[in-house]
């Protein structure tokens, strides 16, 4: 059995989640004690339970300590096996952390795969519905994942009650090196919100382009309204992605009391602009998403990311302790080029 130590790093639920989703996909049982020992409030919530006994439901797991608030879990995984699933995460939790655990194993299954998840869609500290469906499933799909997601219904903190649909076919992962991005195709976006006056997803996105300067000169960003059976309770996000020639590069932030919608939009644009000026090829939270997959495909990938964020480095970390991989980072002209290696 493996142990692990949640509190290396940034000692988060990420750390978790990865390490189930891996105990899963290899068979090798784990230990985690600590669990998100660097939180305010440590131990399990809502949302990393119900990651971890979706994972486990995949694979018909034995486990210990799966429990509200827990500090210390055992993971023994079964044979994986796609099918049909409902995850419910019960509360406002994020279905987008509950997804980023099942996908990785989904794909493992090698079998076609429906999930239906019900939560919070756009939840702060997660990325939100349409930055999964727009961006890391676009480079998923360039590893020859075949993955869609719909969202059916949109929920917000703290009521919950939003919904998505993901379907996934079986494919084999292929390592991809992201060369040069290449010219800027699209910039697209939506600003949307929910029961909230009609002018806040026009200022989110008059800010971003405003941060955008020539990038936005063709930029399309819809402003959706949301109501009725479209959402449930009050709440939004802005979400652009930019479309160059060989890869994509997204920016995201989801609507909090107390901000204003110029400060969303201004920092969505700012961050996306940063990356096209950089010429990257990923964006520091897609990074942080990719390592999984990239660690999964067979053979060597690499990319280029303004910087790696503490989520990213932990889960570099972690994903060494289950695979045959090799991270390395190099730092050049302000960049960081990562490479993965069997």
């Amino acid at each position: 059995m493996i142990e692990i130590d949640g509190s290396y790093g940034e000692g988060g639920g990420q750390l978790a989640r990865t390490a189930v989703a891996l105990s899963a996909i290899t068979g090798k049982p784990v230990r985690i004690v600590k669990v998100r020992a660097r939180r305010s409030k440590p131990g399990l919530a809502p949302q990393h339970l119900a990651a971890l006994r979706a994972v486990g439901a995949l694979c018909g797991a034995r486990t210990e300590g799966l429990a509200p608030g827990s500090t210390a879990i055992a993971f023994e995984p079964g044979p994986l096996k796609g099918g049909e699933y409902r995850i419910d995460v019960g509360t406002a939790g994020s279905v987008t952390l509950v997804l980023q655990a099942v996908l990785p194993a989904i794909l493992a299954s090698g079998e076609p795969s429906r999930l239906t998840i019900t939560g919070g869609t756009d939840i702060r500290q997660s990325p939100p519905a349409d930055y999964i469906g727009e961006v890391l499933l676009r480079h998923l799909a360039r590893m020859g994942a075949r993955a869609g997601l719909r969202v059916t219904r949109r929920g917000y903190y703290p009521r919950g009650g939003g919904e998505v649909a993901v379907e996934v076919a079986p494919a084999r992962l292929r390592p991809v090196e992201w060369s040069p991005p290449g010219d800027l195709l699209a910039l697209r976006g939506t600003a949307h919100v929910a029961n909230l006056p009609t002018h806040i997803p026009e200022r989110m996105r008059e800010a971003a382009l405003a941060q955008l300067g020539r990038f936005g000169a063709t930029a399309h960003i819809a402003t959706p309204l949301l109501g009725g059976g479209g959402a449930i309770g009050r709440g939004g996000a802005i979400v652009l992605w930019a479309e160059t020639e060989r890869t994509v590069l997204g920016a995201a932030r989801v609507a909090e009391l107390g901000v204003s919608a110029e400060t969303l939009g201004e920092a969505v644009g700012r961050e996306l602009k940063a990356d096209l000026d950089a010429g990257v090829t990923v964006d520091v939270h897609a990074a942080d998403q990719l390592l999984v997959y990239l660690a999964l495909a067979q053979g060597e990938s690499s990319f280029t990311v303004r910087e790696l964020s503490s989520h990213a480095r932990t889960a570099m970390w972690l994903i060494e302790r289950f695979l045959p991989v090799r991270f390395v980072e190099e730092r050049l002209d302000g960049i960081s080029r990562v490479r993965v290696s069997r």
